[in-house]
């Protein structure tokens, strides 16, 4: 079958071993179904699955992409589950020690065709693309969970994006805005900052600036870079939700700030397979539209690769197939 696979694992040049090509087609164990794959979003973890981070060497040759749907052989409509637990395992997947994300040990969506336990085959409602509903996996699912399940926040208060362009971001300003959170966001360049308030922002700043007000709750996956004015943004009880660290995992604690002021910082990994239909659901009646910032066809996925290294892009990138 036509696949898109990393063939070797490469820190230095990782898309020189992107590879866009046949792969064996995948046998399907007990239990589990297989998914004709309509589209499939390109995330981060991909990049570094080319490096060779997260996986084992052995495992390659590895398919490529965590996210994406399709359609069972019944002609079920379906959202994949990206993370694979234990069978043995009872309560929140994401605490599973034994949990992998596809492309970690199981062949991922960049193909033709995917194999998946049958749980992890979500029904997709009506109302979503299948290019839309190939975003929700990874970044929307992480974004609903910080908001949902893990802030705390109500409706009505105000909460800070740290970062304006990213596929969390993106998400978080769009959930927050349906939700009725007052949503603020910091962005580096205008250009950023223009798609986040294109988006629903009620106001939008530059990366560090002083704020009008301080804020509830502050969603962060910058990490060192804006770390500080996240800490000085909050009110007194206010939290934080961190769900990464792209420009460093070491900033200051500032811990003067944490306990005088009673703050809290918590810690957010992806999301349930519940709370990927909840937040299915969720986007399909209050009619929200995924920003995605690039379509292409499968066959054209090294350029979309490109971009997400370069940055070139706002929103999600999309291989439709």
């Amino acid at each position: 079958m036509f696949a898109v696979y990393a063939a070797e694992p490469n820190a230095d040049a990782p898309l020189d071993s992107l590879t866009v090509g046949e792969r064996p087609d995948p046998e399907v164990p007990e239990g589990w179904v297989k998914v004709k794959v309509t589209a499939a979003s390109l995330n981060m973890h991909d990049l570094w699955t080319l490096r060779g981070v997260g996986i084992k060497p052995e495992q390659f040759p590895m398919i490529l992409g965590c996210d994406g749907a399709g359609t069972l052989e019944d002609g079920t409509e379906v959202v994949l589950h990206s993370i694979i637990g234990d069978p043995t395992w009872s309560g929140d997947e994401t605490l599973d020690p034994k949990r992998t994300l596809l492309t970690e040990k199981h062949q991922g969506a960049m193909a033709d065709f995917i194999v998946v336990p049958a749980r992890n085959a979500v029904p997709k409602p009506e109302g979503i693309t299948p290019s839309q509903a190939a975003v929700m996996g990874t970044a929307w699912l992480t974004a609903y969970r910080m908001l949902f399940t893990k802030s705390g926040l109500q409706p009505g208060q105000t909460m800070l994006v740290q970062g304006a362009s990213g596929g969390v971001s993106t998400a978080l300003v769009q959930l927050g805005r349906a939700a009725g959170m007052t949503v603020w966001v910091t962005g580096r360049t205008e250009e950023k900052r223009n798609l986040a308030e294109k988006l629903g922002a009620h106001a939008v700043f530059e990366s560090g600036a002083r704020l009008p007000g301080k804020v509830d709750a502050v969603f962060e996956s910058v990490g060192e870079a804006t770390w500080k004015h996240s800490m000085r943004a909050l009110r007194p009880g206010g939290v934080i939700v961190c769900c990464g660290s792209t420009s460093g995992p070491n900033p200051g604690a500032d811990l003067q700030r944490l306990f005088f002021l009673q703050l809290s910082v918590i810690g957010s990994t992806m999301g349930t397979r519940q709370e990927l239909a909840d937040l299915l659901s969720f986007v399909a009646n209050a009619g929200i539209t995924p920003e995605i910032g690039l379509e292409l066809p499968l066959e054209q996925a090294e350029e979309g690769f490109r971009a997400m290294l370069d940055g070139d892009t706002a929103g999600k990138i999309v291989f439709t197939h």
